[in-house]
């Protein structure tokens, strides 16, 4: 197969693209670095040429409401037209746990409406669904940091290995098209603080953590119920512990 990894020098498109050369696969990896720009359109036409199929991990670089509605409303509608001019028989979105049940204006919406936009087009899709990746606690802190407190509120989230979707997603391109969209979270469910705290404490992040039901964390701007996969899911095997040990210390600075 001939596959095309959009967003491929990313976060999780890295992972996509190891996975597939591991399998033989012939893989594209299309991004601004490479020539390709979904959001222009620029050299997506000759990246998609003689695809099989396509895995879109690109993501906003602003995750702010409006401007991630403007980034995916226009890469999506250039990557459909592309496609159908390519005879793309199979289009794979990394999407986000919760983008089909948000209406308010935000990123989770934002992504609820590339999610509408890629089932309405005449390419047979699949859509994987995922929980917040276990590195993302970071940024959850970053965003919720007041002096040297996180304070967050106990909402149960069920965090993911980003290389757990990695294989998901090429599962997914490797077999037929679903026809619609699986939520894929992590093995263990735990309370927002917790997960916050245990990756923080990876780095030795001298941060308090503070479990306070009454604060509206930044960067979920949705209800907590909605945080959570549901069926139809499926459940990666890599635990917080086990991501911690393999891959979750981050590298430390050499002091001269």
């Amino acid at each position: 197969m001939r596959i095309v990894v959009l967003g491929g020098t990313g976060q999780v498109g890295r992972k996509v693209v190891d996975r597939l050369e591991r399998r033989a696969q012939a893989v594209v990896v299309a991004s601004p670095t490479n020539g390709v720009d979904a959001v222009t359109g620029r050299g997506l036409d000759a990246a998609l040429e003689h695809a099989d199929a396509v895995i879109d991990v690109t993501n906003s670089p602003d995750l702010a409401g409006p401007a991630a509605r403007d980034f995916f409303e226009r890469t999506t509608g250039r990557v459909r037209e592309a496609e159908e001019r390519a005879g793309v028989r199979h289009h794979i979105l990394l999407s986000i746990v919760g983008a089909d049940r948000v209406e308010e204006d935000g990123y989770f919406a934002a992504k609820g409406l590339q999610e509408r936009a890629v089932e309405s087009g005449p390419i047979a899709y699949s859509i994987i669904r995922s929980t917040q990746f276990y590195g993302f606690a970071r940024r959850i802190a970053e965003w919720n940091t007041v002096q040297d407190t996180v304070r967050l509120p106990a909402r149960p989230v069920q965090p993911v290995a980003a290389s757990d979707v990695a294989d998901a997603l090429v599962d997914v391109a490797m077999g037929s098209p679903l026809g619609g969209a699986v939520d894929l979270g992590g093995p263990e469910e735990m309370p927002l603080p917790e997960f916050v705290h245990r990756v923080l404490r990876v780095d030795n992040d001298p941060r308090y953590v503070v479990a306070d039901d009454t604060v509206a964390p930044v960067g979920f701007n949705i209800s907590g119920d909605m945080l959570l996969p549901r069926s139809p899911m499926r459940l990666a095997s890599t635990t917080l512990a086990s991501w911690v040990r393999e891959e979750g210390r981050r590298p430390q600075a050499v002091r001269r």
